[in-house]
């Protein structure tokens, strides 16, 4: 069965236990990449470690691995060694990316955390000023399509289409979509599940009413994500 998405610093403690969705896009992300020896990884967002856990249970090589995220408490939980750097910073800054060079041979990952990004636009092209490789795994709007329509409520994400078309802006890419369901036991799981692992980011959020009665015409047992994996290459003119 498939995995989760992330609620940040609030739940962090609790973040792996919630993040089922996440793992398996984690581990589907890191398995698409054909590691040779990687000099240094970018982990953009990289919350408590799963793209490094996976990247260690593959046996993959590289020398150094660079850990970012916005939340001191999810970098609290990544994984510590003499090769990792752990950098906290906002990835919708202009200065998140400005002192990072990986060099020939590094590559960029994010898994689970572009979706939220306040100017997708923005952040890509602070991004694309690191001449490598990328590898991206994002949430798309897709994701708790039903739950959405049932609630009358736009998603908080970005559609599919607006990010393959910016994110073409700035990489030769090639895409994958991939569903996932989630199931549940009760409705009240299922909202304690979305509560706790963070999908449903920082969108407004319903009163009880509003929460019960979705509760009760929500008539799935099953969640459902879609999430886009993305391969790109840097256009030479962005590196120059």
């Amino acid at each position: 069965m498939p995995e989760v998405v992330e609620e940040f610093s609030r739940f962090a403690s609790q973040y792996d236990s919630y993040s089922i969705i996440q793992a398996q896009v984690a581990k589907t992300l890191v398995e698409m990449i054909p590691f040779g020896h990687q000099t240094t990884i970018l982990d953009i967002g990289c919350g408590s470690g799963m793209v490094y856990k996976n990247i260690m249970e593959l046996t993959r090589s590289f020398d150094n691995f660079i850990a970012l995220d916005f939340s001191p408490q999810m970098l609290a939980l990544h994984p510590c060694a003499t090769n990792i750097e752990k950098i906290e910073a906002d990835f919708n800054s202009f200065h998140a990316f400005k002192n990072i060079s990986l060099g020939e041979g590094g590559v960029v990952l994010s898994s689970s955390a572009l979706q939220w990004c306040k100017d997708l636009d923005f952040t890509l092209a602070q991004i694309a000023q690191i001449p490598c490789q990328v590898y991206f795994a994002i949430f798309t709007a897709n994701t708790f399509k039903t739950l959405h329509q049932v609630a009358g409520i736009t998603s908080p994400i970005y559609p599919q289409s607006i990010l393959k078309d910016t994110i073409q802006k700035y990489y030769h890419a090639s895409f994958e979509t991939k569903e996932y369901r989630l199931e549940f036991g009760s409705a009240r799981e299922m909202f304690r599940y979305i509560k706790k692992s963070g999908v449903s980011g920082r969108e407004r959020k319903l009163t009880y009413k509003q929460t019960k009665a979705l509760m009760e015409s929500y008539t799935l047992n099953y969640l459902e994500f879609e999430v886009l994996f993305v391969k790109g290459d840097i256009f030479e003119s962005k590196t120059t």
